[in-house]
């Protein structure tokens, strides 16, 4: 009995003690917007020829990042709309960036067979590490590096109110 009590009162203690994790959810921009900055140890991506490469090395650039596969069906259908949308906003200093897990050899015979002028990426992470439950989802990311949106499922991306929303992007 003396001996489940002292068990207790340890982890009793012990609970009292501890303090919790905080996880930083972020900073606030200038603007007054939550941001997550991305750094370069959560970022896995691989270019098509197997080069390493992470959002921090288009800093400077609004970048586009889209998670889709190739067997995903409304990732493809929004991808037309997609590369209209990247014609219109190149002169908004962005970059489009679309990733999937799927291997290299995958993603090069989709691009050669449905010929669309994308940068495709490899992702190397996990899903979850970026809080992505369904495909397609894309973060947008401002030209300081910071994700300042996360849009999930199919977009008309060339619609009037997508572009202007992109084109404001801080």
């Amino acid at each position: 009995m003396r001996l489940s009590f002292s068990v207790y009162a340890i982890l009793l203690l012990f609970l009292i003690t501890c303090k919790p994790v905080v996880k930083d959810e972020g900073a606030v921009n200038k603007k007054g917007i939550v941001t997550e900055q991305m750094t370069k140890k959560e970022i896995q991506f691989e270019d098509l020829e197997g080069n390493p490469i992470t959002i921090a090395d288009y800093k400077g650039k609004k970048v586009l990042l889209n998670y889709w596969a190739t067997w995903c069906r409304p990732c493809i259908e929004e991808m037309s709309s997609m590369l209209r949308s990247q014609a219109i906003l190149e002169k908004e200093n962005y970059i489009f960036l679309l990733a999937s897990d799927q291997s290299l050899a995958t993603i090069k015979a989709f691009k050669e067979k449905r010929g669309f002028d994308f940068k495709f990426v490899k992702y190397s992470g996990s899903w979850g590490e970026q809080e992505i439950n369904s495909l397609p989802t894309t973060f947008i990311y401002n030209e300081e590096g910071e994700k300042v949106e996360k849009i999930v499922g199919g977009v008309t991306w060339d619609a009037p109110e997508v572009i202007q929303k992109l084109k404001d992007t801080h």
